[in-house]
């Protein structure tokens, strides 16, 4: 086979570009995001948006005469490099007179799993472990009730956040098929919230909404514009009192391409504006085959598959989700599945629709408790030799197959 496709793969885990040889017969195009090679910022640019923020002073002032500081930071499952950003943030809070033992991160991995040292390391670099205080939040204990939000959540934030008088929250933002948009508030919720807090955030507030579009016909997921999970996120961010967002843009290969640092919701617009251009992907939406490539965020493969899920055409056709996460699929304790018959508090299988026929999902690293996350299993086939994804295809796509192939399936949205 001459047609090759090159992807990007094992994201924090030695990156790299893997070919996959495809039928020369197939009819192959590939849409990548519009800023998929938009260049990494150099480091005399992340300083200049830090020691710059959008809509307050700069932090050094901001900093002054405060008592206790957090840094809240994603985990792995985004490809934030925290490590790149995290020491200019130190410097404007040490010009500050701010010690390093009133200075604590937080690993703001919502209903994730904890995060070990070696993805620590990654995330913030050995330094930053051997120098501070470094925690994970624990959504089952430790969380101060702060108030109601007007989408009626009741909000219980992580305590030690909530004793600091500066909170500082880095995070991406890309889309989501919840949020629209993630970054912004769900740096605190749910990053930071409890596990009840959560369920209600996810649950009463985005599901009357969700119910209420689908009556009507419109989508229910993917929506960039007007989620209420995402106002009520940034509602209860501003009432857990975050001080400074930082929010990155990033490329195909989650390098830092564009900053925005600043109060929440002056920052938070800004990234908003620049990232509906920024990720903005073409919808073939009748593509026999959809190749959608995982890789910003290969630890929840759902992210991917709800991304290209519209691109397959009516008249039916298969999706192949590459993602290879060597640390597997990431746990959540809200939606994932504990046994062949407990689950999280939302944990609902996802239906495939009628005009899906198979989802091939290709791992090196396959767990076939991945399969418990589908309704229709029968429609899924779990594969880690990418020859024997070719031959099942082949054995009922031949000659101009339409093969559409996304990149960056996890980190793409579609105009509406």
């Amino acid at each position: 086979m001459t047609n090759i496709i090159k992807l990007p793969q094992y994201s924090w885990y030695n990156p790299r570009e893997v070919e996959f040889p495809l039928p020369d017969s197939w009819r192959v195009v590939v849409h990548n995001i519009a800023g998929y090679n938009r260049p990494a910022m150099k480091a005399s640019e992340i300083r200049k948006a830090i020691t710059s923020p959008i809509g307050m002073p700069p932090l050094r002032e901001l900093a002054r005469g405060k008592k206790e500081v957090v840094i809240l930071f994603d985990d792995l499952t985004r490809s934030t490099r925290v490590y790149e950003i995290v020491p200019f943030v130190l410097e404007e809070l040490a010009e500050a007179g701010i010690t390093d033992d009133r200075i604590r991160f937080i690993a703001a991995v919502a209903n994730h799993q904890a995060m070990d040292r070696i993805s620590l390391a990654k995330k913030l670099g050995e330094g930053i472990l051997a120098r501070f205080a470094v925690y994970n939040h624990c959504p089952f204990l430790n969380c101060t009730y702060i108030g109601t939000s007007s989408y009626g959540t009741k909000a219980y934030i992580n305590s030690e956040v909530m004793h600091c008088d500066l909170k500082i929250g880095i995070g991406q933002i890309v889309p989501h098929p919840l949020y629209g948009l993630s970054g912004g508030g769900k740096i605190i919720v749910p990053g930071v919230a409890s596990y009840e807090t959560v369920v209600a955030h996810h649950g009463q507030t985005h599901a009357a909404w969700m119910t209420e579009r689908r009556k009507a016909g419109l989508p229910a997921t993917g929506v960039i514009d007007g989620s209420p999970i995402n106002a009520d996120a940034m509602e209860i961010a501003r009432m857990a009192g975050l001080d400074m967002l930082i929010n990155c843009l990033v490329n195909l290969w989650g390098e830092t391409v564009a900053i925005f640092a600043g109060a929440l919701e002056p920052a938070y617009k800004a990234a908003v504006k620049e990232a509906k251009s920024h990720y903005l992907a073409i919808n073939t939406s009748d593509s026999d085959i959809v190749i959608a490539n995982a890789f910003n965020k290969a630890a929840e493969f759902n992210m991917a598959l709800a991304n290209a899920l519209p691109a397959v055409g009516r008249q039916g056709g298969d999706i192949v989700l590459i993602a290879n996460s060597p640390s597997g699929q990431d746990v959540h304790y809200l939606f994932d599945s504990f046994g062949k018959t407990i689950s999280g508090s939302l944990g609902r299988p996802m239906t495939l629709a009628p005009h899906i026929n198979r989802v091939i999902f290709y791992t090196e690293y396959p767990e076939a408790r991945i399969l418990g996350r589908f309704a229709n299993r029968d429609k899924v086939l779990l594969m880690s030799d990418w020859r024997e994804v070719i031959k099942t295809l082949e054995e009922s796509h031949g000659a101009g197959t339409k093969v559409t192939v996304y990149p960056g399936a996890d980190i793409q949205y579609f105009a509406d």
